[in-house]
């Protein structure tokens, strides 16, 4: 029989499974094993046995032969997420009959289960969506906006602080997800949340199992957690971080969950779900009120894009940084051939490569921290910025032989998870959505289970900048969700989790796949740098580290080797016009088994998180 631990908190327990059974099904592994730890089961002296075991790597036997996995292949929908209990509910939605805005709200709900260290329902949320049957990229703003009560003499009289804080109920802006939720579905799903949280409330009710990188983010924020009790009795087990592998359970958040799917949106914004973050967060000395929750509205508005060497690169307008991605690729187009630097001909093994992208990233990211707010509140010139002919104005900026130190610093690290789905009417979604910080606020709204954001801490007090704190601004938000089409036509959904990281890894991908000619899986796979825009510490993957670092370092650059966990974890479906149709059928009404789909959808995952793609 198993061996159990129950919690003593009422509202959840932990069944951890043990070495126990290996030793009454096969004896004294110390005698029969040469590992103590068979299977990689964990114990209390080595929570992750599998991570002392050195082993090299094995490798593919087609295509490039570092690549993790193949791409995933399917006719019939797509869908793409850091968590594969996530994938497997937006694909269950597709093969139930639902389109890809269906499946991209159930993966997304399953996420706030599973993952409240990235994300959850009081969370914020932006997208992209390819309407087929309108031939049109849509983009939702579902980013919370500020309490009415925050002003800079708040924060600096009232509270004394001369930065919002990143953790307690003070953190927190107005969740948007929910209505991000709703406006999707209402805009484009063919479900409700009946359907589409199901599986994400039975997961909260049954619970699911602790995988490693969860697991290594619990460990990371105890403290955080045990500071709040609220937090402290959902995520921890008298304290303690719940052992690895072991089953987790959150029915309060399931209840949540069952609110919403009898209520609509109304149960957060002006219900029972209201009623407790309003208690919450006014009982621990913050001024959120109802009338900051029922006022807020997700917002339908335009993408920005720029033309990247023939195609076409969508992202999301401010407050999102995505202008940034979008004016590193210019400067790159642009810049580049100014340098006499051919990116295709140098490869990513070569500095110069690296070095061009590092000091393109430099000059965007200067832009971001000295532009980016709430164009409701202040003129960001988004214009001006993604025009060809500003990015020929930095190329002098740019020394080949020498590293810059950055004209404008700034920047927040935070995480967040990214997803994407497709279905098999030409359908496509690309969705960012985030408690920001690990565990965001660190602070848990009774009795629903979730994890309260802390976007709040972006922004700034210093009164002459366009990010300042005002009432119902919304503050400089990190996600952003990628898309590209061609001559009009959808091509591929991509995203990059990882706070920071995000503009700089967007170009990265977008180099990857349109010069270099990676597809869509071997993107990620490929190492990755990051930048620091407060320290001008350059981060590489330890390979890359190895393989060009001395050439980088003798420019000035300051190095960092660095594994996985600080480039983000990426998502992207690429889709392919079956030629034989003369038209792409979109009614939904007219597609059967007989005649099913309008193309190919290729997909990678990020082996550096816990996902996966997948198709049917």
């Amino acid at each position: 029989m198993f061996s159990q631990g129950v919690s003593c908190n009422p509202n959840r327990w932990v069944r951890t499974l043990l070495p126990l059974p290996l030793l009454l099904v096969f004896g004294n592994p110390a005698t029969l094993a040469q590992s103590d730890h068979p299977f990689g089961i964990p114990t209390s002296d080595s929570p992750n046995p599998a991570a002392t075991v050195v082993a090299a790597p094995g490798s593919r036997g087609q295509g490039w032969l570092a690549q993790g996995r193949s791409e995933v292949l399917a006719r019939h929908g797509m869908v793409a997420t850091s968590d594969p209990l996530a994938a497997q509910a937006g694909l269950e939605i597709l093969q139930q009959g639902g389109n890809a805005i269906d499946a991209a709200v159930a993966a997304a709900a399953v996420l706030d289960v599973t993952s409240q260290n990235d994300t959850g329902l009081a969370g914020d949320l932006f997208a992209l969506v390819w309407s087929a049957r309108d031939k049109k990229l849509y983009a939702l703003n579902s980013a919370g906006w500020a309490p009415a009560g925050w002003t800079p003499a708040f924060f600096k009289e009232q509270l004394g602080v001369q930065q919002i804080p990143g953790r307690g109920v003070n953190a927190a802006t107005v969740p948007g997800a929910v209505s991000g939720y709703d406006a999707l579905l209402e805009r484009f799903g063919t479900l409700g949340f009946q359907e589409t949280l199901a599986r994400a409330a039975q997961l909260a009710e049954e619970g699911w199992g602790q995988a490693e990188r969860r697991h290594r983010d619990l460990l990371s924020v105890q403290e955080k957690l045990n500071s709040d009790p609220d937090s402290a009795a959902v995520f921890l087990d008298d304290g303690q971080v719940p052992p690895l592998y072991s089953v987790i359970r959150n029915p309060d958040l399931a209840d949540a969950l069952h609110l919403l799917q009898q209520q609509g949106r109304d149960a957060f914004y002006r219900g029972p779900i209201a009623d407790a973050i309003v208690a919450k967060v006014q009982s621990e000395g913050g001024v959120m009120t109802h009338e900051d929750l029922a006022e807020f509205r997700s917002e339908w508005i335009e993408p920005i894009s720029t033309d990247y060497h023939g195609y076409t690169v969508h992202e999301l307008p401010p407050p999102g940084q995505g202008f940034a991605a979008l004016e590193m690729l210019n400067i790159l187009e642009v810049c580049a051939p100014v340098h006499e630097v051919n990116l295709a001909a140098l490869g990513p093994s070569n500095a110069d490569y690296w070095h061009m992208l590092v000091e393109a990233k430099k000059l965007a990211y200067s832009d971001l921290q000295a532009y980016n707010a709430d164009p409701k509140f202040a003129d960001v010139p988004i214009d001006r910025l993604l025009s060809k002919s500003y990015a020929a104005t930095l190329c002098n900026r740019i020394d080949m032989a020498k590293a810059s130190e950055p004209s404008v610093k700034g920047g927040l690290d935070g995480g967040t998870i990214y997803l994407t789905s497709a279905d098999r009417w030409g359908n496509m979604v690309s969705l960012i959505h985030s408690v920001f910080s690990v565990y965001g606020s660190g602070v848990t709204i009774p009795p629903y289970g979730m994890i309260l954001h802390n976007r709040g801490v972006a922004f700034t007090l210093d009164e002459g900048h366009p990010n300042v704190v005002a009432p119902h601004k919304r503050p400089f938000h990190s996600i952003i969700a990628g898309f590209v089409t061609r001559d009009g036509e959808p091509l591929m959904t991509f995203g990059n989790m990882g706070g920071s990281v995000q503009p700089e890894t967007h170009a990265q991908h977008m180099v990857n796949v349109i010069d270099l000619g990676m597809n869509v899986q071997m993107t990620t796979d490929a190492a990755r740098f990051t930048h620091n825009q407060n320290s001008n510490v350059l981060s590489l993957e330890d390979a890359l580290y190895s393989l060009v670092g001395p050439a980088l370092s003798a420019r000035g650059h300051r190095l960092r080797s660095v594994d996985g966990s600080a480039v983000g974890g990426y998502q992207g479906i690429l889709f392919t016009r079956d030629p034989s149709l003369p038209e792409p059928v979109f009614d939904q009404q007219s597609i059967d088994e007989d005649h099913p789909v309008n193309g190919v959808y290729r997909a990678g995952s990020d082996h550096r998180k816990d996902g996966q793609a997948v198709g049917w």
